[in-house]
């Protein structure tokens, strides 16, 4: 398999002597091809016991879901919303990014067209978003296949293999037939190993890319165990890892308990979904962990203090069970408040917001487990087709900004903190909420500031327009 590792020395120093300043030279090159693949981050995010670090120091961020950037990136004149969101993202300390690295079947924007065949114009919009991403410094999460209908996924996959005359039972074949699972396995091949064609790096060994997540919310309605899932994870989870040992590796799970602990069923939300959140997690190639929490579909009709109850019984649960049973560091990978629940408005979604961050900065604050949210989802303007309710335009939406800006400054800062090993830790619960209140606080102004400054650059969409 193709490799775009750094040349060792050895490529460049033959047997033939050389003086001593053409060996320096030599050096020097050797250096700038080996740190080009580090970018401006430095090195791979890494996990160290419950907590992610990177070049051995602690990495605590807030970040989102922008799942439309490559497919929207795949038209070079629509590519200056890709630029809008990742600019507002920065402006707002956002530094990790989730997307989708797959659109499976016949389509104008579909990466994968047919088994093993591709759209090259597709894959250099997720070249430019891999590339752009690095130039603002953030980390991306890279999702290689949906559960859903949507964008293909696990239906796509099982009706190319009966469309090409395989015996198909149902879309849970997709966890176990050989020939779906070989699909799959070239799809993920394909992007582990793609070069990118603007920074010419593979993503293999690109340090923008923070992890690989297998399957977007994977569920099975054939066995609610979780065991079924757990043979794929398993199998999938060595597959990736023989390639590409640098990237850290998650699955992509909403956090459903399954069999391992029957206790814990009782903390979902009335159902279970075919994966078990302790034994698939498990699985020693999966790096860390991942929840998704929707109170608000979960439990639709029911009161804002209900909801927001489950929404903590939700994070604490899976926190105290990341850090003892499977002692792997946390995301809360999505989370979000849609504008078509009943009575919506912007203050109810920012309180809910604000108290999903206020538990994972707590969380955080007494050790680590919990990396960072990554709430669902950004757009830029002009957008509306991409919107599902939950859609956020940071620039259009002052107050919903400033409170995501103070999660990624309190977050900074605590990591920060962390790193230096600060005494300053505080004991009780009170003294926690009044420093992460401090905190935020103190990144307020900066916000304020920062929309003030936006409000009044005319132009600024025409601009981005006219990128390339």
């Amino acid at each position: 398999m193709h490799s775009n590792l750094p040349p060792t020395m050895a490529t460049y120093i033959e047997a033939s002597s050389l003086s001593w300043s053409a060996i320096f030279l030599v050096f020097v090159l050797y250096m700038s091809c080996a740190c080009e693949a580090r970018g401006k981050g430095g090195d791979f995010v890494r996990t160290k016991g419950t907590s992610f670090v990177i070049n051995g120091s602690p990495f605590l961020f807030n970040g989102f879901n922008a799942y439309w950037m490559m497919n929207v990136a795949s038209d070079p004149s629509e590519r200056y919303k890709v630029v809008q969101v990742l600019q507002d993202a920065t402006d707002a300390g956002l530094s990790v990014c989730r997307t989708w690295a797959f659109f499976d079947g016949v389509g104008d924007k579909s990466l994968q067209i047919s088994p093993g065949v591709y759209d090259e114009r597709v894959f250099q919009g997720l070249d430019f978003v891999v590339a752009e991403a690095r130039k603002y410094g953030l980390r991306l999460i890279l999702s290689f296949v949906n559960n859903y209908k949507d964008f293909g996924g696990r239906p796509q996959y099982v009706e190319w293999a009966r469309n090409s005359g395989v015996q198909i039972h149902g879309d849970d074949d997709f966890y176990t037939n050989p020939i779906v699972k070989g699909y799959y396995k070239n799809h993920v091949e394909r992007v582990i190993t793609r070069v990118n064609t603007i920074t010419k790096i593979a993503y293999r060994d690109d340090t923008t890319i923070m992890a690989w997540e297998l399957i977007n919310e994977p569920r099975c309605q054939l066995d609610y165990s979780g065991r079924m899932v757990n043979d794929w994870v398993q199998e999938m989870g060595v597959f990736v890892k023989s390639m590409d040992q640098h990237h850290l590796l998650e699955i992509g799970m909403e956090g459903f308990y399954g069999d391992t602990m029957p206790q814990r069923k009782q903390v979902n939300p009335g159902y279970q979904v075919g994966t078990d959140f302790i034994s698939n997690n498990l699985v020693k190639e999966i790096d860390f962990t991942t929840i998704h929490a929707y109170p608000d579909q979960w439990f639709s009709g029911q009161t804002e203090d209900s909801q927001m109850a489950f929404m903590q019984r939700w994070m604490s649960s899976h926190y105290e069970d990341s850090r003892t049973v499977l002692k792997k560091p946390l995301v809360i990978a999505e989370f979000g408040k849609s504008c078509k629940d009943p009575n919506f408005n912007i203050n109810k979604r920012d309180s809910y917001i604000n108290a999903v961050y206020r538990n994972i900065y707590m969380e955080a604050r007494t050790g680590g487990t919990v990396g960072g949210g990554l709430v669902w989802q950004l757009l830029a303007d002009e957008m509306g087709s991409y919107g599902d309710g939950y859609e956020i335009i940071l620039s259009e939406n002052p107050s919903t900004d400033s409170i995501i800006s103070q999660q990624s400054h309190a977050m900074t800062t605590l990591s920060h903190l962390l790193s230096t090993g600060s005494q300053n830790i505080p004991v009780s619960d009170d003294d926690r909420e009044t420093e992460f209140d401090q905190v935020r606080g103190q990144s307020s102004s900066v916000a304020h500031n920062r929309h003030h400054y936006h409000h009044h650059a005319n132009g600024r969409k025409g601009l981005r327009k006219a990128m390339p």
